[in-house]
């Protein structure tokens, strides 16, 4: 769960580069121990199946291409936040100028939208590159749940004066809670621009600066948040591809010299992913903030524990977890996918129940007519539907798909009881 004391110690964590550990009997984390591990120490199925077929087209159609996709949203975002903050220093704030801000800021916006619901596919994709190093490239572009409003105040004053302890500011080198998606997410959603540090450390003189300086200066810190997020993504996409990334190691699975001793072993990686359903979205976005876990209201319905809030992309971002999830399960429709090797070895029921499972829990969340934060304070019960949707997919995930595919559950998702 994330109480408050498991957001202590990721704090703490994340401070030292180690972010996301796992701790608590109700979730898993996507960097500790156990998940995305090397699991499936070779036992098979014991039928014809080709896994390798299962792997490459993964591996290629459905991963390679997400990431690609998230590239180039990456790309697009970075150019309209910097038309955005070209606009914000014209210092012309009359007339079509004014009506032109808007509009930009707008499209900034919506780019962010575009990116992070693509990201959300990908959050069910963290393997080999975004789960090595305890998660370090997943948290650079994304630190959730890590998020330090108060530290990107900070750095907005560190970037606007170019130092930073002494020395140049370095975006690659500040702690992955202050850059980011998230942060992004603040600097354009969040009107307010006073800062938000609570405590007795707070950015000098930044509440008496004026209002247009304050503006600039966060425009600004936007527009380098967001070429870092574009870097690293490409980053990403280099990792993943070529003839010595890691999508041609998993596909080289049980030949000599490979990482993996089996094929099985490979597509092992591959499951231990879609668990991010199971202890993130199920737990994270939806039981937390709901209330059916612990929480800082107290175990009731906690509106401002959602996902995204600034932007209330909350539901889009549990959406896409669905979507990512299909993706992987079914293949995208673009060759084999996990339903087919559940049809191999005889398990049609489970391969039937999951899929319809997945499109009935997509459908009903494109469905809600609040934002999650709304829906959580007029209509929890709708909210403990959604709840009951992903947990009958995850229950599936955690017991019959383990079972028939003879996989290996990551440690943590096999201490959870939910």
């Amino acid at each position: 769960m994330f109480s408050k004391q498991k957001l202590l110690l990721l704090s703490v964590s994340i401070n030292a580069a180690v972010i996301l550990g796992g701790c608590g009997e109700s979730t898993s984390s996507s960097s500790g121990d156990g998940f995305n591990n090397v699991s499936g120490s070779g036992n098979d199925t014991g039928t014809e199946f080709n896994q390798l077929a299962l792997i490459e087209n993964i591996t290629v159609n459905v991963i390679a291409s997400t990431y690609q996709e998230f590239l180039q949203k990456s790309e697009l975002q970075t150019q309209a936040v910097e038309v955005y903050c070209l606009q914000e220093k014209s210092m012309e704030f009359a007339g079509e100028a004014l009506m032109q801000l808007d509009a930009d800021k707008l499209l900034a916006k919506d780019s962010w939208r575009n990116a992070m619901n693509i990201w959300q596919q990908i959050e069910i994709m963290q393997i080999g590159p975004l789960s090595n190093d305890d998660n370090a490239l997943r948290n650079k572009i994304y630190s959730w749940p890590i998020v330090n409003t108060c530290g990107v105040d900070f750095d907005v004053t560190f970037f606007k004066e170019g130092s930073v302890n002494g020395g140049p500011y370095d975006i690659t080198k500040r702690l992955a809670s202050r850059k980011g998606l998230a942060a992004l997410e603040y600097l354009l959603f969040n009107d307010d621009i006073n800062h938000s540090c609570t405590s007795a450390s707070q950015p000098s003189g930044w509440n008496n600066q004026t209002e247009q300086y304050r503006k600039i200066a966060r425009c600004e810190f936007a527009g380098e948040v967001a070429k870092d997020i574009n870097n690293n993504a490409q980053i990403l996409v280099n990792a993943w591809q070529g003839s010595q990334g890691y999508a041609a190691k998993l596909s080289q699975a049980g030949t000599t010299g490979s990482d993996f001793e089996t094929e099985h072993q490979a597509l092992n990686v591959i499951s231990d992913a879609m668990f991010y359903l199971d202890s993130f979205t199920k737990d994270g976005k939806i039981a937390e903030p709901l209330g059916l876990l612990v929480n800082d209201c107290g175990s009731q319905a906690c509106p401002e524990l959602v996902e995204s809030k600034f932007s209330a992309n909350s539901l889009n971002n549990i959406l896409n977890n669905l979507i990512g999830f299909e993706k992987l399960l079914t293949g995208d429709n673009k060759g084999l996918g996990f339903i087919d090797y559940l049809i191999d070895v005889g398990d049609q029921d489970t391969a039937d129940a999951m899929t319809s499972d997945v499109q009935q829990a997509i459908s009903s969340t494109q469905t809600y007519e609040h934002s999650l934060a709304d829906t959580l304070a007029l209509d929890p019960d709708r909210v403990e539907q959604t709840h009951r949707e992903v947990k009958k997919i995850t229950d599936k995930l955690k017991a019959d798909f383990i079972t028939s595919l003879a996989l290996e559950l990551p440690q943590t998702a096999a201490g959870d009881n939910d």
